[in-house]
């Protein structure tokens, strides 16, 4: 419509009053999920307030994600077996496939085959759990794999679900039996436990045997903790191991326990901050813990949370790089289908 001039200022002003009454309101963009504040401690770690994006949606089962530093994000979805690589500005393309599975029987229907947990060494190199091939692996800067795992005193490991890396470039990783299709009674099954594991140079040595699903894993900030989740509908806790000189593990105390808590979802992937919080997929949503264990928030979202990687917030590729010395404060969180970021206000801790 061509614009007309009014000199009188108050005709002017009559009209513009007049069009917006009669303009309908602007949408207001549905918010996704909440921030629960339970202890003011809360508040120095994120805003109530702030908005939870989603940057991904439309797969079956996401988890193990990691923010690459040259400024991606990767993750698997474990049924269909491939790491997708998502991209501030331009989305998310399939970075491997397939990705933990190499067989050539077709698979369940739902099936947990593909890799899981992801993360990064100290060279750079990815590290993947690859539930069907039932393996640790190491993706080497020339596309070729070197297997780290797969076999236990001459048995072969169950389906390792989390890995993480350690400060003097050792490696722990978890293996509950989730990527066997009758898990603890499966015939395929060769070892009787469900063993949290160390690799130091070409040494497998077990250092946990007696949880029933160990899964998510993270280390305190100094490395003197090493807290794992143990996903057992019957037994739903998380458990803190002071971590020896050697790199072997002391007597585990229970940190946290939510077995009464009969909501959709385990104990699974989690993070830690630099202040020592601990971000835990759970029951319910991602609980936030303080080192002491106690729960200060919850972030909830429109499905259950599998696992959470710290990363940079950016909206294109170009700023998306993540420097040696810049903090990683976006929190990317893997739940069922989907994948969402959060901007804290605290640093993660960097693989």
């Amino acid at each position: 419509m061509p614009r007309r001039f009014i000199p009188s200022c108050f005709a002017a002003l009559t009209l513009l009053v007049s069009a917006n009454c009669s303009r309908p309101a602007p949408e207001t963009k549905a918010r996704i999920g909440t921030i629960e504040r339970l202890d003011p401690a809360l508040d120095e770690l994120v805003d109530v307030s702030a908005p939870i994006e989603k940057i991904a949606g439309g797969h079956e089962i996401t988890e193990g994600p990691i923010y690459r530093p040259e400024g991606y994000l990767l993750f698997s979805d474990i049924p269909r077996n491939t790491i997708y690589k998502w991209t501030p500005g331009s989305g998310e393309s399939v970075f491997r496939k397939p990705s933990g599975y190499d067989g050539t029987d077709t698979p369940v229907p739902g099936h947990i085959v593909g890799s899981n947990g992801l993360t990064i060494d100290k060279q750079g190199r990815l590290i993947i759990c690859e539930h069907g091939n039932r393996r640790v692996t190491r993706l080497e800067p020339d596309g070729s794999l070197t297997v780290l795992a797969d076999h236990y005193q001459g048995k072969r490991l169950n389906s390792p679900n989390d890995v993480i890396v350690k400060s003097d470039g050792t490696i722990y990783f978890s293996d509950p039996p989730y990527g066997l299709l009758k898990q603890d009674d499966d015939p395929a099954k060769e070892l009787k436990i469900n063993g949290l594991y160390r690799i130091s140079g070409s040494k497998l040595e077990l250092v946990v045997s007696d949880l029933s699903r160990p899964n998510g894993l993270a280390f305190s900030p100094d490395e003197k903790i090493l807290y794992v989740a143990n996903s057992d509908p019957a037994r739903r806790i998380w458990m803190s191991y002071p971590v020896k000189p050697d790199g072997t593990l002391g007597a585990g105390t229970v940190f946290n326990d939510v077995t009464s808590d009969k909501r959709d979802g385990l104990p699974d992937g989690m993070k830690l901050d630099v202040k020592g919080n601990i971000y835990a997929a759970s029951p319910g949503g991602m609980r936030i813990f303080s080192p002491a264990g106690k729960l200060i928030g919850t972030i909830t979202l429109p499905e259950i949370p599998h696992n959470c990687a710290w990363g940079k917030y950016s909206t294109d590729a170009a700023s998306a790089p993540l420097g040696p010395n810049e903090i990683a404060d976006t929190l990317y969180i893997t739940a069922r289908p989907s994948v969402y970021r959060i901007h804290m206000k605290v640093a993660g801790i960097r693989p």
